[in-house]
């Protein structure tokens, strides 16, 4: 009988152990539109592959979804972090839970265009909290062109997000932007890696405009008043020239670049642990 108890006991102890390791560490859903430039479409597609594929590794569930209106209280209820995968909400109730969520504690993972905002355009700058309060950014200001790589600098090696990072490291192909505020004269904002002015000259244009030779360029940073992270990076290198079928053809990955993909998966584990860093 003390046999058939032990038993028992060591099975209910395996099963339970099997539980807790089958349990996700946190949860992710991303909001995504995928519609205009097919640069950002192949990024979407590329990143919701990649983020599927390594939340089974590290443990952790991810959603994605292109429906704008399940941003409120209820759907957002079950997940702690929020990612933006290429745009914003645009409709008052979902910006209003969006806020609600992050005041209240939710983390947020944003890539390149979801930071987007310029005046008259289809995205305005309509929206103060977010690209003012919460970006700090503001509006956009110019870019680069074409898509190319630049070399980063890690200006805060003691984050969590740039940790065991090296110095400085080659990105992927990008489109890189400018923005309206300079975030270093906010003290909310920690600078996180920023462009090296070994990149310059960075873009090839054809517009002289397009071709960054100088200046000081925060790409990844986070607010301390807040648990997020805004990531430049989102914007494939894409054959424009050219047509395959009834698109075109993506010519770089954003998510095929090793060190980069740690800093992602640093900000992950970051966001999804609930920890606030200054």
């Amino acid at each position: 009988m003390l046999k058939s108890i032990l038993t028992c006991i060591i099975l209910a102890a395996s099963t339970l152990l099997s539980a807790q390791q089958s349990k996700p560490k946190f949860n992710i859903i991303a909001f995504y539109t995928a519609k205009n430039d097919q640069a950002h479409i192949s990024f979407v597609h590329e990143a919701n592959q990649w983020f599927s594929k390594i939340a089974k590794k590290y443990r952790f569930s991810y959603d994605s979804t292109a429906n704008w209106d399940n941003l409120n209280a209820k759907f957002l209820a079950k997940y702690q972090v929020v990612i933006f995968l290429d745009t914003r909400p645009e409709k008052p109730e979902q910006r209003a839970a969006f806020q609600t969520h992050i005041e209240n504690g939710g983390a947020w993972m944003g890539f390149h265009f979801s930071a987007f905002a310029l005046a008259k355009s289809a995205y305005d700058t309509n929206w103060d909290w977010y690209h003012n309060t919460f970006l700090g950014s503001g509006a956009y200001a110019s870019n680069t062109w074409r898509p190319t790589s630049a070399i980063l600098r890690v200006e805060n090696g003691k984050h969590p997000i740039t940790k065991k990072l090296p110095q400085t490291f080659k990105a992927q192909p990008n489109e890189w932007y400018r923005w309206q505020n300079d975030l270093r004269k906010n003290p909310d904002i920690n600078i996180l890696l920023s462009i090296d002015s070994t990149s310059f000259p960075l873009g090839t244009g054809p517009k002289q405009h397009e071709i960054w030779t100088s200046g000081y360029y925060p790409v990844v940073w986070s607010n301390k008043n807040f648990k997020m992270v805004y990531i430049n990076m989102g914007h494939n290198d894409i054959d424009y020239e050219h047509k395959y079928g009834d698109t075109e053809k993506t010519l770089s990955q954003t998510f095929g670049n090793k060190i980069q993909n740690q800093m992602i998966l640093n900000c992950l584990m970051w966001l999804g642990s609930g920890k606030q860093t200054k």
